[in-house]
């Protein structure tokens, strides 16, 4: 009675509560936070544990099933489909989220990189959509068409042929999908702020009948400057916040309380907001092995090579940096190319080296990400497949050139450590100059992470 009553004096009704009896040895569960207005009023939350006072005593329950979590509000063949694909245990992010986002109520979603935040709003989606009815009712709007590719193969898999999932990425398919479009309007799009602005213009569709609309990492898309102000139109001219669900989604959102307010001020959500907030104190995940290395610029590529030899990655992915307006004038090749080209003519082990960058072509892009799926690969691409880029068989990561941002660096390191592989060693590797390292000590404090020192000499052979 004691530890229900200390619960409920602590936490105000209507406050999602994550909930943890201690035993013996037992870890504590990740930390939950949630912030709103005062005017939000939150569904009945399922906790990882829930208590019942039984002979005035408290007695923690087992972990609810992700159909549980969706308590009759997701259609049956629709978590039958998650089922049969494995998606049975609901992973922390879904279990916190889901009360909030089923209750239809406006929700920024933040949690770690691989955390399952698709899953959650996608469920959300499939909840409010009506089967039977010919319109655009739901739309998912993402920075990058790999991330877009990768979000439309989940839906159209929970969809299972009961509606019609349209993905509409850019590329020479616009024009003919406009007439699919008129045609027979899907219930779902999944398209980036370019190609949705494009066709919303030219009257393709009309988005007044969508229901929900998601914005995926949406720190992203805000934070380039080529794509802010079409999705300030999405958010404010093509449809009223006040008739659908917003759900935001990141593993970042700097500054998240002053984005909550900016929601409610510019009116992209409603007043009630919700911010589901997992895993505030750790951002980083915590399975993962962070090491550096210092060396020249000169030495960079043969360190990279070393580093390739002595790791034998399963698959890895090589982030560099994009080519400078400043260089591409002086005729510079960019630093993507020179890594591959390197690599393809050093690198003595199994895996492809392939080549992803942002100034390729549509079908050049689409094949090198096709390529990699379900293969051992070495990717070697600028930031671009550092946002949702989910490649589960990547267990390592290697910054050859370090990132602008702490954020860039979370998001780097995210695409490691992802099932089948988040409970064996993964890491991620540094390449910096000595300039460098307080920037990296930089991002260790701001993430709250701990990055091990190479010895240069480690990496070395006599000949170099």
């Amino acid at each position: 009675m004691a530890v229900a009553a200390a619960m409920a004096a602590a936490f105000p009704s209507g406050y999602a509560l994550s909930c943890h009896v201690a035993g013996e040895g037992s870890p504590p569960l990740p930390t939950t936070t949630f912030n709103r207005s005062p005017s939000s009023h939150l569904a009945p939350f399922t906790p990882r544990f829930r208590f019942r006072l039984r002979h005035h005593r408290a007695v923690a329950v087992a972990a609810a099933t992700l159909r549980e979590v969706c308590g009759g509000r997701v259609p049956d063949h629709v978590l039958q489909r998650a089922e049969e694909v494995g998606y049975v245990v609901p992973t922390e992010v879904q279990e916190q989220s889901l009360p909030v986002l089923l209750s239809g109520q406006d929700c920024i979603l933040h949690a770690q990189t691989g955390s399952g935040k698709t899953l959650a709003y996608l469920l959300s989606v499939f909840s409010a959509i009506d089967f039977g009815r010919s319109s655009v009712q739901a739309l998912v709007v993402v920075p990058t068409r790999e991330l877009g590719i990768q979000v439309t193969k989940v839906a159209r898999m929970l969809a299972a042929k009961a509606c019609t999932v349209m993905a509409l990425l850019d590329g020479g398919m616009l024009r003919r999908q406009k007439s699919w479009v008129k045609a027979e309007p899907p219930a779902i799009i999944v398209a980036t702020v370019a190609s949705l602005c494009q066709m919303v213009e030219k009257r393709a569709f009309s988005l007044q009948s969508m229901r929900v609309l998601v914005i995926d990492e949406v720190d992203f898309i805000f934070g380039s400057s080529k794509q802010v102000s079409s999705l300030r139109k999405i958010l404010t001219s093509y449809s009223a916040a006040s008739s659908r669900q917003t759900i935001f989604a990141s593993a970042s959102i700097p500054q998240h309380n002053r984005f909550m307010h900016d929601c409610i001020q510019h009116k992209w959500t409603k007043g009630d907001v919700v911010h589901v907030h997992v895993n505030p104190v750790q951002p980083m995940p915590s399975h993962l092995r962070h090491k550096y290395l210092i060396c020249s610029k000169k030495e960079g590529l043969h360190v990279l090579l070393s580093l390739l030899e002595r790791d034998a990655p399963k698959s890895g992915i090589i982030f560099v940096a994009e080519q400078t307006e400043r260089s591409k004038k002086a005729g510079n090749p960019p630093s993507t190319t020179i890594v591959v080209e390197f690599l393809r003519s050093t690198y003595k082990g199994s895996l492809e080296v392939l080549l992803l960058e942002e100034d390729m072509n549509f079908n050049a892009r689409a094949a090198s990400f096709s390529e990699v799926k379900g293969r051992g690969f070495l990717l070697v691409s600028t930031d671009i497949a550092s946002r949702g880029f989910d490649l589960p068989q990547t267990s390592h990561i290697y910054n050859f050139d370090l990132p602008k941002t702490a954020t860039d660096y979370l998001h780097r390191a995210g695409r490691t450590g992802r099932e089948p592989f988040s409970k064996l060693e993964c890491g991620v590797t540094t390449v910096i100059t000595e300039d460098e390292q307080f920037v990296l000590q930089r991002f260790q404090n701001e993430l709250k992470f701990h990055c091990e020192e190479l010895p240069l000499e480690s990496m070395f052979t006599s000949d170099l």
